[in-house]
């Protein structure tokens, strides 16, 4: 991260993904529909959010990140 404007960027698009991807289980949830190929897409696209929201998070300014911080 270079900049707090390039921070504030990429974090409103990662938030976005996730905001998505837990619209998306709650409306499965809501349709009871927590099974299936619709769920595990579902379940995998929010985990795949998670997992890059954490990682842009942890990133350290200055520092590549290593093959163990993604």
């Amino acid at each position: 991260m270079t900049s707090f404007e390039e921070f504030r960027t990429t974090s409103h698009k990662l938030l976005i993904e996730l905001d998505a991807a837990t619209t998306k289980m709650m409306m499965l949830v809501s349709a009871k529909e927590v099974s299936g190929p619709f769920w595990d897409d579902a379940t995998l696209r929010h985990h795949d959010a998670v997992e890059a929201w954490h990682a842009f998070l942890n990133l350290r300014t200055g520092v590549e990140p290593g093959p163990l911080d993604l």
